[in-house]
């Protein structure tokens, strides 16, 4: 039998995944009385699921979710969150990203804001979409060093070829004429091209004021808000209750 020159053969050619199931197909006796076609199509079949599992993976480690385990399968519907569960199984399907519309997320501390836009990144990562966690500080101070170093133009363009962006803790201090002006410029080149989750603990009809200049305010919160699914989380801190 000419064994080990196809397995070498097939990790030459990058099929590793392939090469596996072969010896694991050779070594199962319950595979024998498989005709060819269905053989080859396991084989086709391990390979696919192996590379789809690969990118999958990339796409997480690029996502830096904060809570990376998070996942929608594991929300709590418990009726003192206020979750609705026909919105979550809506959003779940993936429209929301096909029609470039956004998410935001509102409720006090430790309700599960972070964990429910981790948990909806996780799902787009595994639905193929390209995605970045970020918390509204950090990308601030990401954006500042860009506009240093002199590679902000190029974080903008990655930034606009993400399917879906999170800003984590908006709200949390105010911003600088600088940093009212970074989001413009973010919102506008993901303005109907691309989606957004924002998470806050403000209020929505609090946002306005939080951006302090009204001209930039509204064509930020334009881009943003009118298009978006909104929920609000409500009951105790999750952490205290853990704690």
């Amino acid at each position: 039998m000419l064994t080990e020159p196809t397995l070498d053969r097939l990790r030459a050619l990058r099929l590793g995944a392939m090469a596996d199931a072969y010896r694991a197909q050779l070594q199962d006796p319950a595979l024998t009385p498989l005709g060819f076609d269905e053989r080859l199509g396991l084989l086709v079949d391990a390979e696919h699921l192996s590379r789809d599992n690969r990118k999958l993976a990339r796409r997480l480690t690029e996502a830096k979710l904060r809570v990376a385990q998070a996942c929608l399968e594991d929300l709590d519907y418990a009726p003192r969150r206020e979750l609705d569960r026909p919105l979550i199984r809506q959003l779940a399907t993936g429209r929301w990203i096909a029609e470039h519309r956004n998410v935001l997320i509102t409720g006090a501390t430790g309700v599960g804001k972070t964990y429910l836009a981790c948990a909806l990144g996780q799902h787009a990562c595994r639905q193929g979409h390209r995605t970045l966690y970020r918390r509204l500080p950090r990308f601030f101070q990401e954006l500042a060093l860009a506009r240093a170093d002199g590679s902000y133009a190029a974080l903008l363009a990655r930034l606009a070829r993400m399917d879906v962006l999170i800003l984590d803790d908006w709200g949390l201090a105010a911003v600088t004429d600088v940093q009212r002006q970074d989001l413009l410029e973010v919102m506008e080149d993901r303005d109907a091209t691309r989606s957004t989750i924002i998470t806050s603990q403000l209020p929505r009809d609090q946002w306005h004021a939080y951006l302090g200049d009204p001209t930039i305010a509204d064509a930020v919160l334009d881009r943003l808000v009118h298009n978006a699914f909104a929920i609000a989380l409500t009951g105790p801190s999750r952490r205290k209750e853990k704690g």
